[in-house]
């Protein structure tokens, strides 16, 4: 079921196009990560699905509310988390949270604060000030403040960036924990191993959306699949007998590696196999190259260029 959908989103600023024809939708529990470089219109497409500013053109619903309409019921679905997140750095953890869940109605405010200052770890901290909070800290509690209500939609913006290395494993691992528990999740980022290890889903966007995919899919969808067959005795007999057969597409020759095209990969594999061994190849392994997505990002922003 349809949880995000955008119509055709725009965004100008006077003669600035920051966002242009944007249409995707997103699936109820579904991570998606949204890429792209610096100034492509992430953080301005994120302000016009959680209804911060309206679309020059187009529109986008979330669940059961537009997003340039009913801005009050749609701020009680979703959860946001800004890349600066502020808080009241003299108050408390437990203050801070206790003052903004007092914007929600019908919450418990009390307890709801204390589960989500547990399930962020920073229970022991409640009444520490937020200006002693390192930025992981300040992150976790964003991310805290951002469920409160216990939204169905989360839009996270660049909730790693700046991060040390173990603050934002700690984040990332924050962020499986909500995605197994079926929430969906927006996910902008341009950090691309982030955007493999959590999304089920990926779009690319520089002002235009350039695609949008599985990992896996955009990997068949820019490169062809690649067997990659490891050898004891590497030697000219078996590269010419891997050559005379019709499915080989493309053939190189890496070290001990025959790197090879073949025209359907699960169905010419055994046959390629077969006939290695047969003209006195040793193999040692049989593999398919995987291309990081970071080949298929800059492929994509070469091709926009």
């Amino acid at each position: 079921m349809k949880i995000i959908e955008a119509c055709h989103l725009t965004k100008k600023f006077g003669e600035l196009t920051a966002v242009e024809d944007l249409s995707l939708t997103v699936e109820q529990g579904e991570v998606l990560g949204f890429l792209g470089p610096n100034g492509a219109g992430k953080t301005t497409t994120i302000r016009m699905l959680s209804g911060i500013i309206s679309p020059t053109s187009g529109y986008a619903w979330i669940g059961d509310y537009r997003t340039d309409g009913e801005i009050e019921h749609l701020h009680e679905s979703i959860g946001l988390l800004t890349e600066t997140p502020g808080f009241y750095e003299k108050l408390s953890a437990r203050r801070n949270l206790e003052f903004f869940a007092g914007f929600y109605p019908n919450i418990e405010i009390k307890a709801r604060v204390e589960k989500y200052l547990k399930t962020m770890g920073l229970w022991e901290r409640r009444q520490s000030r937020v200006g002693t909070f390192s930025k992981g800290m300040k992150q976790r509690l964003a991310l805290a403040r951002a469920l409160l209500h216990e939204p169905k939609v989360l839009f996270l913006d660049e909730p790693t960036a700046g991060l040390d290395p173990e603050a934002a494993r700690e984040v990332r691992e924050l962020v499986k924990k909500l995605s197994s528990e079926g929430r969906t999740i927006f996910l902008s980022t341009h950090n691309l191993t982030e955007a493999e290890q959590l999304c089920h889903r990926i779009a690319v966007i520089r002002t235009k959306l350039l695609a949008v995919d599985s990992g896996q899919n955009l990997r068949h969808r820019f490169f062809r699949r690649e067997a990659v067959i490891r050898l004891d005795n590497p030697g000219g007999t078996v590269v010419e007998a891997v050559k005379k057969l019709a499915f080989v597409e493309d053939l190189r020759e890496e070290a001990d590696r025959l790197v090879l095209v073949l025209s359907e990969p699960d169905k010419n594999r055994p046959e390629l196999v077969n006939a290695i061994v047969g003209a006195g190849g040793r193999i040692l392994e049989v593999s398919e190259r995987e291309h990081p997505l970071e080949e298929i990002y800059l492929k994509l922003m070469r091709e926009e260029k």
